[in-house]
């Protein structure tokens, strides 16, 4: 049994895969819809593709830099780590192969064919001929390997066929077929009476290798499929002379040429082109060589054609009214009075457009001032401030760059803006502006009165379908001034804000969060209720976490519900046995920070852009919020008794990890589909 002085973590790489592992529980789950099991399965895949360009990439950094990092890493060394990753990696891809095995045949059940090549009949073939000539060849890079010619950079969004010509005559040809990421992978072909068919792009190129290679001699042509993944970390150039931008789209134009981190083969491949290729590619052993089946870049999946078939799919909601909150009419004049609580996908996104839709026309408007991290491809926000500033009003944009694998489109945005007139504040140096947040200023009676928003998400069109975030709408005038203390940092940093109200990374939260923790362990020592509720995507902070255990040693019961990294080690006697942890992943991803003290059963409620990891506390600027509305609190603790009772797509987070799925004799409760009843029921009431 563990010691009461000792706190043990959990690695956060090895945590993080078993986030990725509750994901792929939903590919193999019978209950969730087919297709949906698929998009699940290309999820996983895709999250490992991260995985892979940052997190295994940071600790090889350390590996090589010749350190041990058990300090960084959990107690782990680098070394053992990048070996343990490879093997869990190994076991997960194994284990998703035999879930789209599965998930194959079902298909067939329903009269879904997804063919080979050796599957092609007389009536797919000219289809199959005419797309490949109209469609797929034009499009086409074929690289020639020999040696006199360099292998140029491989791109890790792409994923390569290798193809060996053999003839008796001569040496083997090796050549590279790069399978675009603009391509659509899924080929959907002419129906025959019920039977629907699909081909994947790769098996078309297999079945038209004569018509690429037809220059060549050969007596046998074979095509294996490789993928390599990179070091997607930025590394930023020096050069003073350069803008912000211009170092940043070097720099994520650099990334394609990032070290190798993960090279994944068909595993039939002969050895000889694969230790060629290994060999030309430069890659070493520490790299992590992973065997696969015949098909990479497995995200394709996430856009799986449906084939009209919505008995496949999870059924669409209707994003719902905020009860009180009408798009028509002035959205301030509503907010004036109260403050309104918006949860999307539940809850439509429009009052956030209409928000910035009405302070750009509004003549009273003066100021806009928003952050901005991840924008949708098409974004009515970015439209409308643009909007607002040809109107006259002095909109401030402070838009995060750096945001991962967003940043082209952030900065085409960035660009668009200023052009337009928006005086756009690209971060502050050292930190990344995390937290989501609009004021405005608008005059009535000769003085400026404020309006905005506080969010835990980002303001984007897209991933609000997706992501369930909430959105506090407040004419408050103290936590509307704080919020503009935090614009005045963006543009002053040296100048350290304090804040009444609001809590904020980097100067405060840890302190801040700590003493509302403190107030806690009080009460349970004077025999008072002590309890906290905290709902995020990752803790893996040990500070936090530090001080979650010293909470739990003196009697506070603490619930969490956690996406993703965890950290912390829940249940542990003299340690941490007042902590109960859950996992839900399900239709829509949980993205929600919600933080709950008892505070002598007088709860303070707070929502957050914060997780509970180092970064979020010490290298981003991050804003929690303050609730203070009656019934917005009550509103919150209801929706997180919902998520903790939730007894279909909870998973228990505990010593052993082993994403167990909590099962009870009550009553089913599904949360995310209890929500929506939740908000249904209250707009009847």
């Amino acid at each position: 049994m563990m010691t009461k002085d000792k706190n043990i973590y959990i690695n956060r790489e090895l945590s993080w895969l078993k986030f990725n592992e509750r994901v792929l529980q939903e590919a193999a789950d019978e209950n969730v819809p087919l297709i949906e099991r698929l998009r699940f399965l290309g999820i996983f895949s895709n999250n490992l593709d991260e995985f892979f360009k940052v997190r295994y990439a940071t600790v090889k950094r350390i590996y090589e830099a010749g350190k041990g990092g058990k300090s960084q890493l959990g107690g782990i060394k680098a070394g053992d780590l990048l070996e343990e990753i490879t093997k869990v990696v190994i076991k997960q891809q194994s284990y998703s192969l035999e879930i789209l095995e599965e998930i194959d045949i079902e298909l067939k059940t329903e009269n879904i064919f997804v063919i080979n090549e050796d599957e092609i009949d007389e009536v797919h073939h000219k289809f199959i001929k005419n797309y490949f000539y109209h469609v797929i060849s034009p499009a086409l890079v074929v690289i020639m390997l020999n040696e006199d010619v360099d292998l140029p950079e491989l791109k890790d969004i792409s994923a390569y066929l290798t193809v060996k010509m053999s003839s008796s005559l001569g040496k083997d040809q090796v050549a590279l077929i790069e399978i675009s990421s603009a391509m659509d992978r899924f080929v959907v072909l002419p129906s025959i009476g019920d039977s629907n068919y699909i081909i994947m792009i790769d098996n078309i190129l297999r079945y038209c290798l004569n018509d690429i290679f037809n220059i060549f001699n050969y007596d046998s042509i074979s095509a294996h499929m490789i993928k390599i993944t990179r070091d997607g970390e930025l590394d930023f150039d020096s050069d003073l002379s350069k803008s912000y931008i211009d170092k940043l789209s070097e720099s994520v134009k650099d990334r394609q040429s990032g070290d190798p981190v993960r090279f994944v083969y068909d595993k039939n491949i002969d050895d000889d082109t694969l230790n060629f290729l290994l060999e030309r590619m430069n890659i070493r052993k520490k790299e992590s060589i992973i065997p696969g089946g015949r098909y990479h870049n497995r995200r394709d999946y996430m856009s799986f054609p449906s084939l009209g078939r919505t008995d496949l799919l999870y059924d669409k909601i209707s994003p719902l009214p905020v009860k009180g909150l009408s798009l028509q009419g002035s959205i301030f004049e509503t907010i004036a009075k109260k403050d309104y609580l918006v949860y999307t996908p539940y809850h439509t996104f429009s009052y956030i457009v209409k928000f910035l839709r009405e302070a750009a026309l509004d003549p009273k408007v003066k100021i806009i001032k928003i952050t901005i991290y991840r924008l949708a491809q098409i974004s009515h926000v970015a439209s409308s401030l643009i909007n607002a500033a040809k109107n006259g009003k002095k909109v401030t944009v402070s838009i995060e760059l750096r945001a991962r694998f967003d940043e082209t489109a952030n900065i085409n945005y960035a660009e668009q803006m200023q052009d337009e007139g928006v005086t756009m504040l690209f971060g502050v140096t050292g930190l990344k502006v995390h937290s989501k947040m609009c004021v405005i200023e608008r005059e009535e009676n000769n003085k400026l009165v404020r309006y905005g928003f506080i969010s835990t998400g980002n303001f984007n069109e897209s991933t609000a379908k997706i992501y369930t975030d909430f959105t506090l709408f407040t004419a408050n005038s103290e936590i509307l001034k704080d919020i503009n203390k935090v614009f005045d940092f963006f543009e002053v940093n040296y100048k350290i804000k304090t804040y009444r109200h609001i809590i904020t990374s980097p100067h405060y939260t840890q302190t801040r969060i700590f003493a509302l923790i403190d107030n806690e362990i009080e009460s349970a020592k004077n025999g008072k209720p002590a309890y906290i509720k905290l709902k995020m995507n990752s803790i893996s902070s040990y500070k936090m976490i530090d001080k979650l255990y010293e909470a739990s040693r003196a009697g506070v019961k603490i619930q969490m519900i956690i996406r993703g990294i965890c950290s912390l080690v829940p249940g542990v006697k003299g340690m941490s046995e007042n902590i109960e942890i859950i996992s839900i992943i399900d239709k829509f991803l949980e993205h929600t920070r919600l933080y709950v003290f008892s505070n002598n059963d007088n709860p303070k409620i707070y929502i957050s852009s914060a997780d509970w990891m180092t970064r979020n506390i010490d290298t981003r600027v991050e804003v929690s919020c303050p609730i203070y509305d009656e019934d917005i609190k009550k509103e919150l603790l209801d929706l997180f008794d919902i998520c903790w009772n939730d007894n279909v797509k909870a998973r228990i987070i505990n010593e052993s990890q082993d994403n167990t799925y909590r099962k009870n004799d009550k009553e089913k409760v599904r949360a995310q589909f209890e929500t929506y009843n939740y908000y249904l029921n209250k707009l009847k009431s």
